[in-house]
């Protein structure tokens, strides 16, 4: 008996072992994708010109080198670009998402006429590329003379028309239907008006719908160049519009000299430099980033 039984969990034992082996190649190698970037970046950075000239140093530089970080942060005007860059994504970002709870808190709890067309007006913007939309935005901001201005950037976030704002309209008309309109009814018993039950019974039950708004919200803002550029142009420069530029900046500042042009390891200093502060964000956030998008079910870009 005790010899079968064993011979039964034997094989299970084994496809177990395969299975959880075989899941982790796959997680190994996706990751791996994923990671590859970033680690060459990482290292790469940190070469000197000499390692850079030499095939044989591969991975591993004979010596670290900071000038790399120095000439970038210098060429970026780091802390200039960083100030504007949080200027224009961290305040866009509370905007929108105050703006859109408003809205999908009363898609979700109101009827009116005509509800149906306008949720599929809202998402319509969504559907639409937003290149077809810089033209008459740009001109409309142009007759209010607020281009190179950061309203430019905050007017449309203000009023629902921010950075993808159709998304967290409907992930918070989501969250908000979601729980029972008892508790809005027993809020409005004990004296609660609208206002009321919205801040102290609503909001409280979309904190994953709030973290998703704001951690999206603030990368989409952070990593835009195309409306930014239109819309600013040289007036107000972030992290990203200045690392597209980033060649430009640097041979006008060191001169283009033999000794001093730029290379590789300089560009991907550069680029760390620009992402770091969203990665700090991220890993500060992760737990509640992961949490939000489990329960709100979209995924990022």
């Amino acid at each position: 008996m005790k010899r079968s039984f064993k011979n039964i969990l034997e094989p299970a034992k084994r496809k177990r072992v395969i299975s959880l082996a075989a899941v982790y190649a796959v997680l190994i190698g996706v990751g791996f994708v994923y990671l590859y970037p970033i680690l060459y970046m990482l290292v790469n950075s940190f070469f000197s010109r000499e390692d850079l000239l030499d095939p044989s140093v591969i991975w591993i530089p004979t010596e670290i080198s900071f000038d790399n970080f120095a000439a970038a942060f210098n060429t970026l005007d780091f802390f200039r670009s960083f100030f504007n860059s949080v200027l224009l994504s961290a305040v866009p970002a509370l905007l929108q998402t105050a703006v859109t709870a408003v809205v999908g808190f009363g898609l979700a709890r109101f009827k009116f006429p005509l509800k149906r067309l306008l949720i599929i007006l809202i998402i319509s913007t969504f559907l639409l590329p937003a290149q077809i939309m810089m033209v008459p935005r740009y001109v409309l901001f142009d007759s209010m003379n607020i281009t190179e201005t950061i309203w430019a950037q905050y007017l449309p976030a203000m009023f629902g028309q921010g950075i993808k704002s159709a998304i967290f309209i409907l992930v918070f008309y989501q969250y908000f239907s979601s729980y029972p309109k008892a508790l809005d009814e027993a809020a409005g018993l004990d004296g609660a008006g609208k206002i009321k039950t919205f801040l102290l019974v609503a909001l409280p039950m979309a904190t994953g719908a709030i973290v998703l708004s704001l951690l999206f919200s603030f990368v989409w803002y952070w990593n835009e160049t195309y409306q930014s550029n239109l819309l600013f142009g040289s007036a107000i420069q972030t992290l990203p519009l200045k690392l597209q530029s980033f060649t430009a900046q640097y041979e006008a500042i060191y001169g283009g000299n033999a000794d001093s042009t730029i290379n590789e390891s300089i560009s991907l200093a550069g680029t760390l430099l620009s992402i770091i502060p969203v990665i700090i964000l991220y890993i500060c956030l992760q737990k509640q980033f992961v949490e939000s998008i489990e329960r709100s079910g979209i995924t990022g870009e």
